[in-house]
């Protein structure tokens, strides 16, 4: 691991030292992917519970369980496994379906319409955002997606001729609720996250990502990021796909914070989700997301991503959007952002920790190769079949 890149235990933790975490680490003595919980800065194994996050996540008095940590194995120190000295820190997640809501806040909303009407070409986004954003920047912010007030405003933007197809999901009764990835594809942290190498207007997207349970009770948060190809997606709504799943395009983590009587789903909606990315050139970017502005409740996203003719048997996360669109200029004048090789991204919230990443080209990025039927042979062969 190259030393300049290796994070420490302090850089990733959320601020409170009480917080449950639980995540998935690749055990270098174990000799597979292991559930754990992270206690006092060491990685205690939870294999003697769940093989899967999956089935950890779903188990019935999971929280009472976690609460005596001495009755599990200590893998190592958490910086043993930023090291690489005993392992690597993975996606906190497993069999669950990686899913994603789209264009949930009124900035992302807005720069959406102008990747829209750009037809993915950056040198004219500046000109459209500077038509658009006093007509629609004032109309949307505060407006409750699916309500009477949000039928008002689409009627009047058609009237207008500005209605569009990501205004129908931002403040439209139905949300946009896609597969960001495939499962066991997400990386971690400390991981390279990989862009398409088509693509040259791309960005970051920093979201709260919900752990849901099979059932659709919502148990835990984390941070992921939403690695978003701009002008893949602006040449056509259809090629979201491309744009969106792709080698290494879906970090999440560090880890799960579960929601305890110490941290509530209540406290997620008062977060604020930090970005910073720093470039090899000496670019830096910062922004903020402030979840009160989020357009749809958690709640409601989740029973439309989980319900009656939608189930995910072993559970989901999803991704609930981001207010955060950088327009910053890197190269140029009126040509706003667009990441660089070699960019460190910071994903970052006191409550959930630090999700810290670098870009590369996805087809630079090492291969996903451990799938579930990878997961299946490894678990069998350490006897934890029974515990899946």
């Amino acid at each position: 691991m190259n030393n300049d890149r290796i994070l420490r235990a302090e850089t990733i933790l959320p601020e409170e030292a009480d917080a449950l975490l639980v995540g998935r680490v690749w055990s270098n003595a174990a000799g597979g992917p292991c559930p754990v919980l992270v206690s006092n800065n060491r990685i205690l194994s939870l294999t003697s519970l769940a093989a899967t996050m999956a089935t950890l996540l779903d188990a019935e008095d999971l929280i009472a369980r976690l609460r005596e940590p001495n009755a599990f194995p200590d893998l190592g120190s958490l910086d043993d496994f930023l090291s690489g000295r005993a392992g690597t820190l993975l996606a906190p997640v497993d069999l669950q379906a990686v899913k994603a809501a789209g264009v949930t806040f009124a900035d992302s909303m807005l720069e959406r319409v102008i990747e829209e009407q750009a037809k993915g070409d950056p040198l004219r986004a500046q000109e459209i955002r500077s038509r658009l954003a006093p007509v629609l920047g004032d109309s949307l912010r505060g407006l409750v997606a699916g309500s009477p007030q949000a039928a008002s405003v689409k009627a009047l933007l058609q009237e207008m001729g500005l209605w569009s197809q990501y205004l129908e999901v931002g403040i439209g009764p139905d949300a946009e609720i896609f597969t960001k990835a495939q499962p066991m594809s997400a990386v971690g942290c400390g991981a390279l996250v990989g862009l398409h190498p088509i693509s040259s207007w791309n960005n970051p997207e920093p979201e709260v990502v919900l752990a849901v349970r099979a059932d659709g009770r919502i148990v835990g948060a984390t941070l992921g990021n939403d690695v978003n190809l701009r002008d893949v997606e602006g040449r056509s709504a259809l090629l979201l796909g491309k744009a969106k799943d792709n080698n290494a395009s879906c970090a999440i983590g560090p880890f799960i914070r579960l929601f305890d009587q110490a941290f509530t789903l209540d406290d997620l909606r008062r977060v604020k989700v930090s970005l910073t990315v720093k470039g090899e050139d000496g670019f830096q970017m910062s922004g903020e997301s402030p979840m009160e502005a989020i357009s749809r409740s958690p709640e409601n996203l989740v029973s439309q991503m989980l319900n009656r003719s939608h189930q995910y048997p072993d559970g989901a996360v999803l991704f609930l959007g981001t207010m955060f669109a950088p327009v910053k200029d890197r190269h140029g004048a009126g040509l706003g952002f667009t990441h660089e090789i070699g960019d460190r991204v910071e994903i970052s919230t006191p409550k959930l920790g630090r999700l810290v990443n670098w870009v590369e080209r996805s087809d630079a990025c090492p291969e996903w190769t451990f799938g579930t039927t990878a997961l299946i042979r490894n678990l069998a062969a350490r006897g934890l079949l029974d515990r899946v």
